[in-house]
């Protein structure tokens, strides 16, 4: 006699379309398309794991193969040779293979060759490949011709949970579908349906955890109910799930949380301290304080979301979360989570995770505090009004004006403005004649014509009063600024004996 245990994710994976949870879509197309006669040579099931890639292929394959009816059903019976032997994995027309110890392409040619003969006792030879992802490139390719125009009575269903890995020219072969993670309401209404047939005392707190837990997997849900009823011995309640999970209680956190955003550093700690001599799981509580983030966030007014009934929490945690938002901005929890999601990979490797933690707790209490930049801003323009009205400007208060006297206080006060075009133009090309306030007197070496009225126009904005610029034939033969910075540069004793080390070195440029 076989004595041994059967683990619920094998003992209640579903055998039909009916039992198969949370892909209604799923299960319409595929129901519809058998009842129509419209099957398909080739499809592809892609998703997380545990959400009913393999055991839908293997219904398909039941439903293609069924002995009660004379055609492909949508409804197998389940009690018939080829269905029980399509359960149990032993059909000799139904060949699971793991495309991740069957890679190469050698194992694909045998596949393709098998697949040219008729099938022994089912209608269709149907091929389930797991995790396609992993086959390699050359078995890939190997594939694309059978895969396109199979034998008809070949079908293939290929499974992955990295569909992104899959070549777009196998994709292109198959009608694909993607099986969605299943909600948590319907994870706990089918746990519970598995308790109560296991006669498993299972409350609600613990179902409800261990929901959220699977994260949409059925298979994860049912391996971590199998867990607790392990540990319990059938009387699963929430301390059980969450000593199991080594989590703390939602209303520990919620509380951590409410003394985190306090402001009181030494209470936090101490609150850190008093939680891991308890057994959590620091990751996780990390994990349960950006869960808290999270619903806070959808929870603020500033979002005018309303209630957040489907959220993890009571109706009186709401309320509490709901108090603690009327003192917090948006802006905060905010902050508050983009320092989180960056501490997670700290503690992962983080040799001392206990240590880290307590950094980041005061990190969040300073991050938690700090105002946000509309608040820097507006403080900033009180300042400065502030400041206007105990410092007002004098009534008759004018702009200082320039005075030029000199070709030297013209390039001053050029370079000064930053006027880099007219500066550069007026010490490398302008001979000045004559000048005085008002008035210049100059020779143009290039006779740039826009020149004089740039010049003209900056010289009565900066000066305060008009300017006359009279432009001469001949030159006076005197020299341009940068000619006489030159000179000067020569005579000077230093440049001309740095300049003497050099043969034939000159001065090409004045700065």
């Amino acid at each position: 006699m076989d004595n041994n245990y059967t683990v619920l994710a094998r003992k209640y994976r579903s055998q039909d379309f009916k039992s198969l949870i949370g892909q209604d879509v799923l299960v319409k197309t595929l129901t519809t398309a058998i009842n129509t006669g419209r099957i398909a040579h080739a499809y592809i099931f892609t998703g997380i794991r545990g959400t009913g890639k393999t055991s839908t292929a293997r219904i398909l394959a039941k439903a293609l193969n069924c002995l009660s009816s004379d055609g492909p059903t949508a409804t197998p019976c389940g009690v018939c040779e080829n269905c029980r032997a399509i359960a149990a994995g032993q059909h000799i027309d139904v060949m699971e293979i793991d495309a991740a110890s069957h890679t190469g392409v050698d194992n694909m040619r045998d596949i393709l060759d098998a697949a040219q003969y008729r099938p022994t006792n089912g209608r269709y030879k149907v091929y389930i490949i797991d995790e396609v992802h992993m086959l390699s490139t050359s078995a890939f390719n190997a594939l694309l011709k059978t895969l396109e125009e199979p034998p008809a009575h070949v079908i293939f269903i290929l499974a992955t949970t990295e569909i992104r890995k899959v070549p777009v020219t196998i994709l292109s072969r198959c009608q694909r579908f993607d099986l969605v993670r299943v909600p948590v309401e319907t994870l706990k209404k089918h746990f519970a349906w598995i308790a109560e047939q296991e006669k498993i005392e299972l409350s609600d707190a613990a179902n409800e955890l261990l929901a959220r837990a699977a994260d949409g997997s059925v298979r994860d849900g049912l391996s971590l109910l199998d867990q607790a009823i392990a540990q319990t011995g059938g009387h699963v309640d929430e301390a059980a799930v969450l000593d199991m999970l080594k989590r703390a209680d939602r209303g520990v956190v919620l509380g951590f949380m409410e003394t985190l955003l306090s402001g009181d550093t030494g209470a936090a700690l101490t609150k850190v301290d008093e939680i891991y001599n308890n057994g959590a799981d620091l990751s996780m509580l990390l994990t349960d304080m950006m869960e808290w983030t999270h619903w806070a966030t959808r929870m603020h007014p500033a979002l005018h979301m309303g209630d957040a009934a489907n959220s993890p929490y009571t109706a009186d945690q709401r309320e509490q979360i709901r108090k603690i938002n009327d003192r917090i901005s948006l802006n905060t929890l905010s902050r508050i989570w983009q320092v989180m999601v960056a501490a997670v990979p700290e503690m992962q490797a983080a040799g001392n995770q206990k240590q880290c933690f307590d950094m980041l707790v005061v990190r969040l209490m300073h991050i938690a505090n700090m105002p946000s930049v509309p608040e820097i801003l507006k403080q900033q323009k009180s300042n400065a009004t502030r400041n206007v009205v105990n410092n007002p400007e004098p009534q008759n208060s004018t702009p200082q004006k320039l005075v030029i006297n000199t070709p030297d206080d013209l390039a001053a006060a050029l370079q000064q403005s930053k006027e880099i075009l007219l500066y550069s133009y007026y010490t490398g090309n302008i001979e000045i004649s004559e000048l005085s306030d008002g008035h210049i007197k100059y020779f143009d070496r290039r006779g740039d014509a826009d020149f004089a009225p740039r010049l003209t126009a900056w010289l009565n904005d900066k000066t305060g009063h008009a300017w006359a610029l009279e432009r001469i034939t001949e030159s006076p033969h005197a020299h341009t600024l940068t000619e006489q910075k030159q000179e000067e540069l020569e005579a000077d004793p230093m440049v001309a004996s740095a300049m003497s080390l050099f043969e034939n070195a000159e001065i090409v440029g004045v700065k």
